[in-house]
């Protein structure tokens, strides 16, 4: 059985405050579904629910040695399901509000990927293979590199490390690598890039394999344009680059069996997701139209989600008032003006909800019947697989994983409408081609709704190429 250590600065259902909670929180059952002995391991931070806490139990402690710090590290373990989690205590560096943005943070998760590997000895489970996470887990296969393959017990453990944004390095001054990381000067090559620190950097040259959210994202990221400054050390180990699509919670995401909703239903009672429709509008207090398209959006109001575009072009999609709009999220302060404006400007049209509330997202995917997401750039992206569960039709850009689970309606055979550049007006026209289709057919509209549902992201065939990635290093 391959033994796998999934090392991660988040997931659910303990701490979560992005897409790689998600992917933490489901990846692992589906690979131990998989015939595989997945753990994780987690800082156990303050924030975590103490209904959680209280099903850990605590398995040892030992001393954490970095740069000229010698420090406390508890070992907690608990059961989610099949998934053993274990958690990393130190309550000077965790028992904090909040999990990131603090002055230490390189600190903090030096000591965390020290610990991780330190806990392998510790609780007695070596594993075949390391997955570790984003920048801050970064230092895992650094550390391993440079000091821990050679130690009794440490032979022959393979590295992989997943992008899931490439945006968040780790970027520090040099002056951190001796006596924050306790990295020597004749080390300091392997983290070294464009004049700082970059903890990504010194995962991507020492990890045994680097895997990231999506087959076209790890094709992007070889792109300036993508890249963040990281694409001339991606061409470099070009080699060891792979993309696996991510999945997402069928259970957590069935509208067969989701309380949060107005109705529960399947493909074969579309009649109930349109009352999901006229019950969302009426707790929103817009007029319910049957005839009108409700498209909804769900995001964070940042430049790169494609805000920009929907702004540029809005006065002219609301033009003949033929469709609705509810929009959930926060962000940038001009672009939550924006929406609240254009609330006022079209009160029989427009809702906007300043904000993240998770039950009102899920009533938004059950109840609208189109799901704008026209971002500049997508990892992967989760919204667009769980708006095809809830029936509602996506319109993406194709980039990353948008381009990778969204096949345009083309001839009726996709699952949803697309554009290629980054444009209003081509935008514009893939709502108008969505728009064209619910008017004017509505057989065949009811034909893609049903296709959209019964499209399969589940983590199982992820899962499957996460082993075949495994097994190619080992």
């Amino acid at each position: 059985m391959m033994k796998i250590l999934y090392a991660a600065s988040e997931a659910r259902p303990f701490i979560a405050s992005g897409g790689l909670a998600d992917v933490a929180g489901s990846l692992p059952g589906a690979l131990c579904e998989a015939g595989a002995d997945c753990r994780v391991i987690l800082p156990l931070y303050s924030g975590i629910p103490g209904e959680l806490k209280a099903q850990m139990e605590f398995l040892t402690c030992f001393t954490v040695n970095l740069a000229w710090r010698r420090l406390y590290c508890g070992v907690f373990s608990a059961k989610v399901g099949n998934v053993t989690y274990y958690f990393v205590d130190n309550e000077y560096y965790f028992k904090r509000d909040g999990i990131y943005g603090f002055y230490d943070d390189a600190e903090r998760f030096a000591f965390f990927s020290k610990a991780v590997l330190d806990v392998i000895g510790a609780v007695g489970f070596k594993p075949d293979v390391i997955n570790c996470n984003d920048w801050q887990t970064a230092l895992v296969p650094v550390y391993y590199h440079l000091y821990y393959q050679q130690y009794e017990g440490y032979d022959n453990i393979k590295t992989v490390f997943t992008i899931h944004n490439i945006q968040y390095q780790g970027k520090y001054g040099k002056e951190i690598l001796e006596n924050v990381l306790g990295i020597s000067d004749q080390n300091a090559s392997v983290l070294e890039y464009d004049d700082c620190v970059n903890f990504m950097k010194g995962a991507i040259q020492t990890a045994s394999r680097v895997t990231t959210v999506s087959p076209s994202y790890a094709q992007e990221i070889l792109d300036p344009w993508f890249a963040y400054g990281m694409d001339r050390i991606l061409k470099q180990e070009q080699w060891k680059l792979s993309g696996i699509l991510n999945g997402i919670d069928t259970t957590l995401y069935n509208p067969a069996k989701d309380p949060a909703i107005f109705e529960e239903f399947d493909a074969k009672h579309l009649a109930k997701k349109e009352e999901n429709k006229k019950k969302l509008l009426e707790s929103l207090g817009l007029p319910y139209h049957p005839e009108k398209p409700l498209i909804g959006m769900v995001t964070r109001l940042t430049g790169h989600k494609g805000v920009d575009l929907v702004r540029y072009i809005f006065d002219a999609m609301m033009e003949y008032r033929d469709i609705q709009m509810v929009i959930l999220g926060s962000g940038e302060r001009e672009y939550e003006d924006f929406f609240r404006e254009m609330q006022a400007r079209y009160p029989q049209n427009v809702c906007s909800i300043i904000g993240f509330f998770a039950d009102r997202a899920k009533q938004i995917y059950a109840g609208c019947d189109m799901f704008l997401m026209p971002s500049q750039s997508e990892p992967c992206g989760l919204a667009q697989m769980v708006a095809l569960r809830y029936g509602t039709i996506p319109i993406v850009r194709e980039t990353g994983g948008l381009k990778d689970s969204i096949q345009d309606y083309g001839e009726g055979d996709g699952n949803g409408f697309t554009f290629q550049t980054y444009n209003a007006h081509d935008m514009k026209g893939a709502v108008d081609r969505a728009k064209g289709l619910y008017y004017g057919d509505k057989k065949g509209w009811a034909a893609l709704v049903k296709h959209a549902m019964a499209c399969d992201f589940s983590w199982k065939s992820s899962a499957q190429k996460y082993l075949e990635v495994y097994q190619s290093v080992l």
